[in-house]
């Protein structure tokens, strides 16, 4: 039975437990605070293949997509994925970019559609008409949004459920080496757990754990900062995307809304802003304006997340090189694709193979 240390317990980390449990590894996962507390809990969890390129990293995350509706085969029910689709509109000459994306959407089999404003506000009832305009409007079917803490705590169930091992609280301190390859993991208590390979989906800390330079990929993170709402009426009922602002539901009532623009640069993740910060005050006002009915609310909470981000904002798979033993996963959308990469990863992990899905994102390109 194949020893594994997988390092990180957020929506890749769980996945690959999963199914590298599934797969019959002696799995052990390792996550330095709690499931789902770093990156995961602090994203907007849209599920899209929605203006990914290129034509591979699209494919990629349409394969995430529809490894999420699979999981319904083996878990009977899948609370944490929430459907719907999602719309989006722009003006003047991004409005005729949008166009073009949905034509070249749909020569890629990518369910995407031009919809009327009459049928848009069939389906959102609460946006102000004067917020679209005549803006050409698109609509795509098969996009969603997930709960990510839910989906983590599903799959770490059924990963335990199969043998797996889950340490909380239990930081990476450096890999422990064998005869110049990883064989597991030393944590800063002074215990090393061997492992046969470890996997190491720990993110934007991925690089953390690495004591070689040579061997760490190179970051490029991002920040997103998500205002939340107190429950309202008037909401929506699916992803949106304005020229505005960007929401979701986030469950009882509450929406979810991102802005990505300059003003999150300083923006600092360890010191986060709170609900009446100008930032938060600006999306809550946006949202106003799209959705009149939900009243002069405040904001409820504000959460900042740091997009793991590999410096060409492709993800990065695979083993890296001049470090046997050693296989890492670093993306973003890591939401939209963390099915379907449990999947690939543990096939490649367990049966030595090489997935051709991952081919374009192998780390190997950021060392030779």
């Amino acid at each position: 039975m194949r020893r594994v240390v997988v390092i990180g317990a957020g929506v890749i980390g769980a996945s690959v437990a999963f199914r590298l449990a599934q797969g019959g590894a002696d799995v052990t996962v390792l996550e330095a605070g709690r499931p789902g507390g770093g990156t995961s809990s602090r994203s907007f969890a849209w599920t899209n293949s929605n203006n990914k390129t290129p034509r591979s990293y699209h494919a990629l995350n349409a394969a995430g997509m529809r490894a999420h509706a699979g999981l319904a085969a083996r878990f009977g029910a899948t609370p944490w994925w929430h459907g719907g689709g999602c719309v989006e509109w722009k003006h003047g000459a991004e409005g005729d970019a949008l166009v073009d994306k949905v034509g070249r959407l749909r020569d890629w089999d990518y369910a995407a559609e031009l919809i009327t404003r009459a049928r848009l506000l069939e389906m959102e009832p609460g946006i102000d008409p004067a917020a679209v305009g005549d803006a050409p409007i698109a609509f795509y079917p098969d996009d969603g949004w997930l709960d990510p803490v839910l989906y983590i705590d599903a799959m770490l169930r059924a990963a335990t459920g199969l043998g797996a091992k889950l340490r909380i609280h239990t930081p990476v301190a450096g890999l422990a080496m064998r005869g110049g390859r990883a064989a597991g993991v030393r944590t800063p208590a002074g215990e090393t757990i061997a492992a046969d390979l470890v996997v190491n989906c720990a993110g934007r800390w991925s690089n953390d754990p690495l004591e070689d330079a040579g061997v760490r990929v190179p970051l490029a993170p991002t920040v997103g900062v998500l205002v939340f709402t107190p429950p309202v009426a008037g909401g929506v009922s699916r992803v949106v995307r304005s020229p505005l602002v960007d929401l979701r539901p986030d469950g009882a009532g509450r929406l979810m809304l991102i802005r990505n623009n300059d003003d999150e640069a300083g923006v600092d993740p360890d010191a986060p802003p709170g609900p009446d910060h100008p930032l938060a005050r600006s999306l809550i006002a946006r949202t106003r304006a799209l959705l009149p009915g939900i009243g002069d609310v405040q904001a409820e909470a504000v959460r900042v997340g740091v997009r793991p981000m590999p410096k060409d904002k492709l993800s990065c798979v695979g083993r890296v090189p001049r470090l046997d033993g050693y296989y890492v996963v670093v993306t973003h959308s890591g939401v939209t694709m963390s099915p379907f990469l449990g999947e690939a990863v543990a096939d490649e992990v367990l049966h030595e193979t090489d997935r051709p899905e991952l081919a374009d994102f192998r780390p190997a390109r950021f060392f030779n």
